[in-house]
């Protein structure tokens, strides 16, 4: 418990950190995004043990460095094709050691991580001056919705969820990070409105509610999606990069689903109103 406590510590010291040097490092964010990305696709390859498939190794983690990177949707489609026709070729060039299954495995995680963590970065600059705001909403109601879940199974958990898929996972946990992501969505819009900004801007409390009720229901099928993809590819787990967490994926694989509801979400809702 101490290390896993440690490793939640380390990480939102390094967030934090980001956020602060947001105005004088606007480019941290897409680094750390990247970097994340990288560790996160090298993690499914090693796990898989094709990393020795060095088409498949290099332009896996290459469209995943660059992607945060690319300023417009001329250059991500791009992306995707020069990625998608390097990939296939690999699947010509290995055909005679690798499937298809394989390959799509490899494939959609390199286009899905990547992707759906660059919707924090978007979060950012449709945030304004603010946007710094809705990235610790993106990111934080997916890891308070995981703390809630852990605590309340740990302590009160006796009916399973989906025992083939997460053995670990209860109905009580699901509900205790539904209560505790709900308050925390709503108590960090309070802090925002009234102590940050001292209520010199309006804060919208509907969908900082609707991402603590919805938002906890995103993260738990990202969180299932995953060990399902585990159990489908044996593997039997993704790292141990985060002492006491696991690997980069075992931390954002609720992120992954969180971050894009919150960038839909606050598109038709925006949090913080003129």
């Amino acid at each position: 418990m101490r290390t896993r406590v440690t490793s939640a510590i380390t990480l939102i010291i390094f967030l934090g950190a980001i956020v602060i040097c947001n105005r004088s490092l606007p480019l941290a964010l897409n680094f750390a995004i990247g970097l994340i990305s990288v560790l996160a696709v090298y993690e499914i390859i090693t796990a898989l043990g094709l990393a020795k498939h060095l088409i498949l190794l290099v332009s896996s983690l290459l469209f995943s460095a660059v992607f945060p990177f690319l300023p417009t949707l001329f250059w991500h489609n791009a992306a995707y094709f020069i990625y998608t026709v390097v990939i296939f070729s690999a699947l010509i060039f290995y055909h005679s050691k690798l499937t298809f299954r394989e390959i799509g495995v490899i494939y959609s995680m390199s286009l899905l991580i990547p992707s759906a963590l660059g919707t924090i970065i978007t979060l950012r600059d449709i945030g304004g001056e603010h946007g710094m705001f809705y990235v610790i909403i993106g990111i934080f109601s997916a890891w308070t919705a995981d703390v809630g879940a852990f605590f309340a199974g740990t302590f009160f958990g006796k009916h399973k969820l989906c025992p083939t898929i997460s053995p670990n996972k209860t109905i009580e946990g699901v509900v205790g990070g539904f209560l505790l992501n709900t308050a925390a969505m709503l108590v960090f819009g309070y802090l925002f409105h009234a102590i940050y900004y001292a209520y010199s801007v309006r804060v919208s409390y509907l969908p900082l509610l609707l991402i603590g009720i919805f938002g906890t229901v995103i993260s738990v099928i990202g969180d299932l999606s995953f060990s399902l993809i585990k159990r489908s590819c044996h593997i039997k787990d993704f790292g141990e990069i985060i002492p006491g967490h696991g690997g980069i994926l075992d931390r954002f694989d609720s992120v992954i689903f969180e971050a894009p509801f919150v960038y839909f979400l606050v598109q038709l809702l925006p949090i913080v109103q003129k």
